[in-house]
């Protein structure tokens, strides 16, 4: 499997990737790290307009559904060693330009999302840690915070509530769907956590560990095609290793069943799901000698192909348009956004 490099366009420590509707029309966001800005993109890679100018400090944007280009995004959430005025806003397109407005203030917010489950949305977010009083200061552990969000968001007075404490390093989120609604996956120090909204209102939120390993990121697919979802890690926090772990027969537990030879230093991008009709996982990693974006696929075991050199990649979106499998890449250690082709 190959990946053709087809448009790119520089921003500083790019760093957040998502794909909005606005106009009944795909485009691709894309928001910096540090002090550049956010971008609107057509699904090819060609530059649309700016969103807002620069800082961003943007770990994460969420589109709201249904609201015609509207997003949640994360600001001021520079680094784990600078967040204290980390916050949520509320990005709308209107007929003078995108209009932000803050949301709700929540310092060291890393990853956050909104859940639909029994008809109703909530607002969830989960922090790197609560605070600090040094550099790399990580003895106050984060927490996955959530609150419901009326329909009318703009003006609400939102609560958060803690849902799980003692989150050291708490760095990977995934949203996932069963027969109730969403749901979130976190990973952290402390290991990966299945967490589940209220399904009707006689019920509460609900957690479950599914991994005692401290891990940084992750994601699921059916690799093997076996009709049950793998999960693939990237361990420890900002680590080198990338494991496939499949759930056992009996309870819960997963069980890593291959582990890629090869180091990968601070890997940190990932992405899982279907390319050209085969589920694979889309790697990248920022540190070493190499900085190579790979896929991963599974053809008699697992396998890995290495889809661009250098390029230092810290999150991937893949996404299809015009009937063609489509690799966004926010190669920040390098400042480029770059838009690939998948290919034979």
């Amino acid at each position: 499997m190959k990946a053709i490099k087809k448009a790119v366009y520089p921003m500083q420590k790019c760093y957040s990737i998502a794909q909005i509707q606005h106009n009944d029309k795909p485009y691709i966001a894309v928001a910096a790290e540090k002090e550049d800005d956010c971008l609107l993109f057509t699904p090819e890679g060609k530059f649309v307009e700016t969103i807002w100018k620069g800082p961003s400090g943007t770990m994460s944007i969420v589109p709201l559904q249904g609201e015609n280009g509207a997003f949640l995004a994360t600001k001021k959430m520079f680094s784990p060693n600078n967040a204290d005025e980390a916050c949520i806003v509320l990005v709308r397109p209107t007929a003078q330009g995108w209009k932000e407005k803050t949301l709700i203030k929540i310092p060291y917010a890393h990853r956050f999302d909104v859940l639909e489950s029994d008809g109703k949305r909530y607002l969830v977010c989960a922090t790197i840690k609560k605070t600090k009083e040094y550099e790399d200061d990580w003895r106050f552990p984060g927490q996955y915070l959530a609150c419901e969000l009326p329909p009318e968001s703009e003006n609400a007075d939102l609560k958060l509530q803690v849902i799980v404490d003692g989150l050291l390093k708490n760095h990977g989120y995934i949203r996932r769907h069963d027969k109730n609604g969403d749901y979130s996956v976190i990973s952290s120090a402390t290991g990966i956590f299945e967490i589940h909204p209220p399904t009707d209102k006689n019920s509460e939120w609900s957690v479950e560990k599914l991994l005692d390993e401290e891990t940084s990121d992750m994601a699921f697919a059916d690799f093997d095609g076996d009709g049950q979802d793998e999960m693939v890690t990237l361990s420890p926090f900002h680590g080198n290793t990338v494991k496939f772990f499949k759930k056992q027969d009996a309870g819960c537990s997963w069980k890593c069943v291959y582990e890629f030879p090869k180091k990968l230093e601070f890997v940190h991008a990932i992405w899982a799901g279907t390319v050209k009709g085969k589920q694979v996982a889309v790697i990248g990693h920022r540190k070493g000698e190499s900085r190579d974006l790979y896929v991963f696929s599974y053809d008699n075991g697992y396998r890995a192909e290495v889809l661009d050199k250098d390029c230092g990649s810290t999150n991937v979106l893949v996404y299809n348009f015009m009937g063609k499998d489509r690799i966004v890449s926010a190669n920040r250690e390098i400042n480029e956004i770059a838009f690939y082709e998948f290919e034979e």
